[in-house]
């Protein structure tokens, strides 16, 4: 570590030592409101207006694991000597990457290129403007990643960018920004879930001249970023165990609610669910009552979890469901969010992103199945997006800005869709691209049910559409290809057959709004 920084954050350990000693005094609180810290209560839960009608938001997964440029979970991974293939976070060579950029992991760790994440070109009012012009109605900041490094002024940890890196309160910047700009504001977290995660930092070489050399996660200075004592470079005990250690538990808490209080976010988001038990249920009530508190009577904010196995307690109905990286397999009773990335989590030089149509097309259904589309936009190391990621962005504002009507504040149609769908299961990870054939539509409609919206996702040779889905279903007044005219139609038994122009409205998806 740059010996000036290492001095001061040395220097800092004390007081917080302190400051731990008297948090673990107070107990934990849900405050004060109508939820109390119970999964039973929990399940009050009425997901806010503004979500249901957002559709769109942008997710800024961006922190010091992002410096090298490679990819994610690197600071787990630079301490793995021996991957013997690429498998989900893992990729191969990250470790030979560290000790010829930095060093051996036993002399120089991941706490050691903390000081090297500058952020020097982090403009955050430049990056919302972009985002809220492609469409965003919500954004979301990356408060904690599984590094434990905290990127907001932390009362509880040292490890922080006010203290250390950019020197500077990200989350508050990003805030601001976010505020000016009249977008709803989010946070994530990803430390509650993966207590273990760290057992890399407490191994060694297997072999060669540094064999049984521990790496700095050993050194008990820095046991306030590492966290666990067990060592293990391989997925089978990365996660948060049922006997988690209380203390540990509650320094998260306290951490959570430092966040909470100074950033008031309308979004907050866990990488997992519920896996602290009182811990993690009080903390979620203390959102919610806070958010009623300050809103005349309200819940405005929004909680979000996942259903994945080792990834804490699913509580149905206690917040917003959220899947990773896959789509619902239909229309659900309440909102649900998919949260997806043109690339890796973390930059990753040269990755091959998504293409711009394939992100409309999964917008397009994940809205026709009741859902939100959060995107996670990869940030460089010094605070930018690169030039691929803002050609991604200006075709979604292309299309937001002439079929915005048929996304925003809609709500879903009888059915999602017709034609070619493809078929999921609703569990994370289960993402795969969206190929549109010819005669596949998605639909959704207008909040009084007056309106419906066909997405046209392949634009047919023929000159008629035969939509059958429209069978039966009313009188339909008016056909319209937004951004170009009215068009004849005949509705019948068989359903809707609509007459088209030359040419698309849109280069990746067109629609149709049907008045009833």
């Amino acid at each position: 570590m740059n010996t000036r920084q290492s001095h001061e954050l040395d220097a800092l350990a004390p007081q917080y030592e302190q400051i731990r000693k008297e948090m673990l005094k107070q107990p934990i609180t849900a405050g004060e409101g109508p939820f109390e810290g119970t999964a039973k209560s929990l399940q009050q839960f009425e997901c806010p207006e503004w979500f249901r009608d957002a559709k769109f938001g942008i997710w800024a997964h961006w922190g010091p694991q992002g410096l090298t440029g490679t990819g994610d979970w690197y600071a787990r991974n630079m301490y793995i000597s021996d991957y013997q293939e690429d498998e989900g976070c893992f990729h191969k060579n990250v470790y030979n990457y560290h000790r010829e950029r930095f060093g051996h992991p036993s002399e120089f760790g991941y706490k050691d290129t903390l000081p090297f994440w500058k952020a020097e070109n982090f403009d955050p009012d430049a990056l919302i403007s972009l985002y809220k012009d492609a469409g965003a109605k919500y954004f979301m900041a990356l408060a904690v990643h599984t590094d434990n490094f905290d990127c907001w002024d932390s009362t509880y940890q040292r490890w922080n960018s006010v203290n250390l890196g950019p020197k500077r309160d990200i989350v508050g910047a990003w805030r601001d920004a976010v505020r000016k700009h009249g977008l709803r504001f989010g946070v994530s977290e990803h430390t509650s879930n993966y207590y273990h995660w760290f057992g890399t930092s407490m191994g060694a070489d297997k072999t060669g001249p540094m064999a049984g050399v521990p790496y700095d996660g050993q050194d008990e200075r820095y046991r306030d970023l590492y966290n666990t004592k067990l060592a293990t470079d391989r997925p089978d005990n990365w996660l948060t165990p049922a006997d988690y250690p209380k203390d540990w538990a509650k320094e998260w808490y306290f951490r959570m609610k430092d966040l909470l209080d100074k950033y008031e976010p309308d979004l907050f988001y866990t990488d997992g669910a519920f896996a602290l038990d009182e811990y993690s249920h009080s903390i979620v009530a203390y959102l919610y009552n806070e958010s009623i508190r300050k809103n005349g009577g309200k819940l405005d904010a929004a909680y979000t979890q996942k259903n994945h196995p080792g990834l804490g307690t699913f509580i149905p109905g206690a917040a917003v469901f959220d899947i990773e990286r896959g789509l619902a397999e239909g229309i659900t009773e309440e909102p649900w969010q998919i949260d997806t990335c043109l690339g890796n989590w973390f930059y990753h030089e040269g990755f091959n992103y998504k293409s711009s149509e394939s992100v409309i097309h999964f917008l397009i259904d994940v809205v026709s199945k009741n859902g939100n589309m959060l995107l996670s936009v990869p940030v460089r190391p010094e605070g930018t997006v690169d030039d691929e990621c803002k050609n991604i962005l200006a075709d979604i504002k292309a299309f937001m800005d002439l079929n915005g009507e048929a996304i925003y504040a809609t709500r879903p149609w009888k059915t999602f869709g017709e034609g070619g769908v493809t078929q999921y299961e609703s569990k994370c990870h289960n993402e795969k691209p969206i190929e549109a054939q010819e005669g596949e539509y998605r639909f959704t409609r207008s909040k009084d049910g007056q309106t419906v919206y066909a997405f046209i996702l392949k634009w047919p040779g023929a000159k008629q559409i035969h939509i059958q889905s429209f069978a039966g279903e009313g009188s339909i007044q008016s056909v319209e290809l937004i951004g170009q005219s009215t068009l004849p139609f005949t509705q019948d038994e068989q359903g809707l057959k609509v007459q088209l122009p030359a040419d698309a409205s849109n280069a990746h998806a067109s629609v149709l709004k049907l008045k009833f």
